[in-house]
């Protein structure tokens, strides 16, 4: 049978439209066929349900309702009989589905206009959705792409096949694009929108100064030299830590390159941002003090407890190690993970000796001890009465000027001025309303049970709900500042795993985990056995 022209045109339309648009002849195909579907529903009645089907190879077409075969029909248009549908085929069934063929006829203008809408709606869809699978497996990528047009700051890049935006605050400070300008920034996310995939893209991503780095240094892009944290203030100065997987390559030496070319080539693509490339060290302290070039320090301080650091610097090296409005001191902050804090070696021994001052008085007002004596407790490190209490008692006799009656005495007026608190801190509890089954969780103490009642935490499962953070305090930002939240126990001395530890307690306490599995001690069984027969 020979083959209309107005059939080959719609086949030649399709392919152009598939070609044009980047997607599958095929979804074109299905476009028009639902076209053609919904012009035909407004001529035979819109109740009906009308399926079209356009030959990909012939461009013929052809038009059929969907009947439902029913023992009882209550609707022509949408069922037919049993005994109708089994003339047509023998084997049909109630539930069965019939397609009765329809005439084809002439689109009008407006079902022309209706189908073409459908057709360029069903091919944008398309559009949106290639460029959505495209581009959502290239998040982490620098993407290279033609300034558009620059709208209130913001950046539309034309990458070819997609648009991208380079908000404002994504973009570095005092740069400037216009039309045409060529652009490289990374994909930091693809998001899938009723208007279409967005594509954001930023200049201002830590990452981003990664992955110039990894196409300017090949050992980055070999595997051979990693990049295991970065730090920005963009367009101004930058941190970047490397470490070498092979012993024989300098990592500083090779992002640095000859006389400084590859780490230049980042630097104008950054619009000059100073960049210090540090070697990265799995010890935080020495990786802090490498964090803090180019200034010198003395003595650094871990407390790993609170999550800070005291960082000891000479006084001439104090601006330096702070850096221009604490840019250095917060950058390094940033790579390392760390709250630093920076301390002159004169601060630093104010402050030891305000500390040795503090406890040699706890000591002097709870254990009615002279000056001598409570001096020589705190310069032996006990910090605290439950640490002086508890102690082993040869340790304490074995200090020069403390025999074994006098170390006896000071334990028993520890103990008594430590219980004494916490009969008082129950009653307060008490008051408070916060229950005894709160007190049975393993770690807590009278002290804890205060703070708990004070801030609303009561019943077991109050507790049970709360996190490691809620108990210890955690650092947020917003707007791009920074800020710390405060903790029930912070300020307790109580570390990040005993806190977390009183949490899960609680959690299986009520229920609302399992108990791990005790790990059976080394010796097995038949030591244990041995020692409970002795």
């Amino acid at each position: 049978m020979a083959v209309s022209a107005n059939r080959l045109e719609l086949l030649q339309i399709a392919d152009a439209v598939a070609r044009e648009a980047l997607i599958d002849k095929e979804i074109v195909i299905a476009a028009m066929e639902d076209a053609m579907a919904k012009a035909a529903r407004s001529r035979y009645g819109t109740s009906s349900e009308i399926r079209a089907e356009l030959d990909p190879k012939t461009g013929e077409t052809r038009l059929h309702r969907v009947l439902l075969v029913v023992d009882k029909v209550e609707n022509d248009a949408t069922e037919i009989s049993v005994e109708a549908a089994q003339r047509r085929n023998p084997a049909a069934q109630a539930g069965d589905t019939i397609l009765d063929p329809l005439p084809p006829f002439d689109f009008g203008r407006i079902a022309a206009q209706t189908g073409k809408q459908v057709i360029m709606q069903k091919v944008r869809d398309a559009q949106r959705e290639r460029q959505f699978e495209e581009f959502k497996d290239r998040i982490g990528e620098i993407i290279h792409g033609i300034v558009k047009r620059v709208e209130y700051g913001n950046v539309i890049v034309d990458l070819g096949r997609a648009e991208a935006i380079v908000r404002r605050d994504e973009g570095l400070p005092r740069e400037v694009f216009r039309p045409n300008d060529r652009i490289r920034a990374y994909l930091y996310d693809v998001r899938r929108e009723a208007r279409g995939p967005q594509l954001f893209l930023s200049r201002t991503h830590p990452q981003f100064m990664a992955k110039l780095f990894a196409q300017e240094v090949p050992e980055i892009y070999d595997g051979i030299i990693e990049i295991r944290a970065v730090a920005r203030d963009p367009g101004s100065r930058a941190k970047i830590a490397v470490i070498s997987k092979d012993s024989s390559i300098d990592p500083v030496g090779a992002c640095v390159g000859m006389r400084g070319s590859r780490v230049q080539a980042v630097v104008q693509e950054l619009q000059g941002e100073k960049i210090d490339i540090i070697p990265w060290s799995a010890d935080a302290a020495t990786f802090i003090v490498n964090a803090l070039q180019p200034a010198e320090v003395s003595k650094v301080v871990l407390d790993e407890d609170a999550g800070r650091i005291d960082v000891v610097v000479p006084e001439d090296q104090l601006s330096l190690a702070i850096g221009r409005r604490g840019q250095n001191v917060r950058l390094a902050s940033q790579l390392t993970g760390w709250d630093i804090k920076i301390m002159t070696e004169a601060e630093e021994s104010e402050r030891r000796q305000k500390e040795f001052r503090a406890r040699t008085q706890i000591f002097m007002e709870a254990l009615d001890v002279d000056e001598v004596l409570a001096q020589l407790l705190a310069s032996e490190g006990f910090s605290n009465l439950e640490e002086l209490a508890y102690v082993e008692p040869h340790e304490l006799s074995s200090i020069d000027g403390i025999d074994e009656e006098t170390g006896a005495e000071l334990q028993r007026r520890a103990l008594d001025v430590i219980e004494a608190a916490n009969r008082e801190a129950d009653a307060k509890r008490r008051e408070l309303g916060v229950l005894d089954e709160v007190g049975e969780v393993p770690g807590v103490t009278p002290q804890m049970l205060v703070a708990f009642g004070e801030n609303d935490v009561k019943t077991l499962e109050d507790l049970a709900g709360c996190s490691g953070d809620d108990l210890l305090g955690y650092d947020d930002s917003k707007k791009g500042e920074r800020f710390h939240v405060k903790g029930i126990l912070e300020g307790t001395g109580i570390s990040k795993e005993d806190a977390e530890a009183i949490v899960m307690n609680a959690r299986i306490m009520m229920g609302w985990v399992e108990a791990p599995e005790e790990i059976p001690e080394a010796g097995g069984e038949d030591e244990a056995e041995a020692v409970e027969e002795a």
